[in-house]
């Protein structure tokens, strides 16, 4: 008897351990109140592993329970660009390289975050890059090509979005038709921060963040911690509307380090937005009732890991190209709704499967 019973032990604590429906006990119902998207540009699984392995074994990462695939070709081409890649995962259609927020016909689809807004939830964008940028523009623009950047711009005023953080003010400011869409957005009764200390002592109301006026250094050359404490600043604005919010934030230049094929930038970046992902989770979980999304877009630099020590932190990596590459992307969930998140499926589906989680229709 003894030993049966030591046996079956050794079974079932395991089993404990890892059940999906014990990782999310706190979960408080289906349906998520909250969804929260977070894109690594260019992050794919060596990308991943390279920062586990620099952070001597460990991610934030690893904390959940609900792993799967996305598939990411655009419409045109084997390998997406960001505009295409991130579109699919905003409108539910695949598009074209280079568009954003349309489909392969360049009609404009309703993205996630507009049919949150429909639906009276909050909304928000946090970025490390501009927020003309492909990723961002994706969710709040409607455009043929991603180097549209003012239009893009122009496009931000059309939304009720509540929260913003990022760079690109020059392209709100220093325009072509010789608009200042920043007063335009103070008339919308946005406040404006021009710096971090500005965007985190915002408490309440809505809130426009330019960062830089184009792009965001890099962590290793002075950011901070700016996407962690953008992050939390956008969760104490959203978190004030009771029907709830859906949040974008994405560690933008992860795919920057893959494109000059330095092993110590992505590495870097890969650190500071497994940060943000610790924090939210923490956040998932004290609330209970958020879905949590981890995802990239598409991979960037054909980077391999050649060499490593988890006790000292070395990463050793190659690379096969300075562009995108077309291989699987994971996609990690926690909270109500993440099982639907396991397998391997178009990256249209992410869209599908956080429509479903809301219990949202598209319009």
């Amino acid at each position: 008897m003894k030993i049966r019973f030591f046996s079956t032990l050794l079974v079932t604590i395991p089993f404990l351990t890892l059940c999906p429906s014990f990782a999310q006990k706190n979960a408080k119902s289906k349906h998520p109140k909250n969804v929260i998207l977070l894109i690594g540009d260019g992050m794919g699984t060596a990308q991943i592993y390279a920062g586990l392995t620099a952070n001597k074994g460990s991610l934030n990462l690893e904390r959940f329970p609900y792993v799967g695939f996305h598939k990411n070709q655009s419409a045109d081409d084997y390998v997406t660009d960001s505009g295409a890649g991130a579109t699919a995962l905003a409108i539910g259609y695949k598009a074209n390289n280079g568009a954003i927020g349309v489909d392969s016909t360049n009609q404009a689809r309703p993205t996630i975050l507009e049919i949150a807004e429909h639906n009276k939830l909050s909304t928000g964008l946090v970025v490390t890059c501009s927020m003309t940028h492909a990723t961002p523009a994706s969710f709040i623009a409607h455009q043929p090509k991603r180097t549209m950047v003012e239009e893009i711009a122009a496009d931000f005023l059309k939304t009720d979005v509540d929260v913003f953080i990022g760079g690109g003010r020059k392209h709100f400011t220093q325009r072509a038709d010789g608009k200042n869409l920043v007063d335009s957005l103070r008339a919308k009764n946005y406040q404006i921060a021009s710096s971090l200390p500005e965007v985190t002592k915002t408490t309440s109301g809505k809130l426009a963040g330019f960062l830089a006026d184009e792009e965001l250094p890099k962590f290793s050359e002075g950011r901070g911690d700016q996407l962690l404490q953008s992050t939390q600043t956008a969760l104490q604005l959203l978190t004030q509307n009771k029907k709830g919010f859906f949040l974008m934030v994405e560690g933008s230049q992860i795919d920057w380090g893959g494109h000059a094929n330095d092993t110590q930038y992505i590495v870097n970046e890969m650190l500071d937005f497994d940060k943000v992902i610790g924090a939210v989770l923490d956040f998932a979980q004290k609330d209970g009732n958020t879905l949590v999304i981890v995802t990239a877009d598409h991979e960037t630099g054909g980077f391999a890991l050649v060499g490593g020590d988890m006790k000292t932190g070395k990463v050793e990596g190659q690379f096969v190209t300075k562009h995108h590459t077309g291989v699987m992307i994971p996609v990690f969930a926690y909270g109500p709704g993440s099982e639907a998140f396991s397998g391997i499926y178009p990256n249209t589906k992410i869209f599908d499967k956080m429509l479903n989680a809301f219990g949202f229709k598209a319009y």
